[in-house]
């Protein structure tokens, strides 16, 4: 389980947008290279995002499910990346000075991802989770028209 915040300078429905639209998931989830498909009612719980994941052309298709979502301040995924295995990503959106407090915490739940639990294992997903942050948190600033943090 690995969990980490970042401050997005834009106001919390701007970062809830790009968690809502779908088709953006590639832009901001390191590992996924395309989206397939998105489900009609996107993020609606038990809709899916159908992707592919890993590095052209050694690529394969997944999905991740909404499993909870609670406008604009929770998304949860159950996402799919085999053969890496699967992971619960719960999304944690609150408002802050500045914009909006963004946590993300992940847990591997399935495959090798979930029977590796040590220290080493845990950097490797923080790090996976800023990079995810990061991210979408440029991304919701650019639409939002705001300056990005460092």
């Amino acid at each position: 389980m690995a969990t980490t915040s970042r401050l997005v300078a834009a106001p919390i429905d701007a970062v809830w947008a790009e968690l809502a639209d779908g088709w953006t998931y590639s832009s901001w989830v390191p590992g996924t290279v395309k989206i397939r498909a998105v489900d009609p009612g996107w993020p609606a719980v038990g809709s899916k995002i159908h992707h592919a994941v890993g590095i052209w052309p050694l690529t394969l298709q997944d999905e991740t499910e909404s499993t909870r979502c609670e406008p604009p301040h929770r998304l949860t995924l159950q996402a799919r990346g085999w053969p890496a295995g699967e992971a619960v990503i719960d999304i944690v959106l609150g408002e802050a000075p500045g914009g909006t407090r963004a946590t993300v915490l992940e847990t591997p739940t399935h495959g090798p991802g979930a029977w590796v639990n040590n220290p080493l294992a845990e950097a490797v997903l923080v790090y996976r989770i800023r990079e995810m942050l990061d991210r979408l948190g440029r991304i919701a600033e650019g639409h939002a028209g705001r300056t990005p943090q460092p």
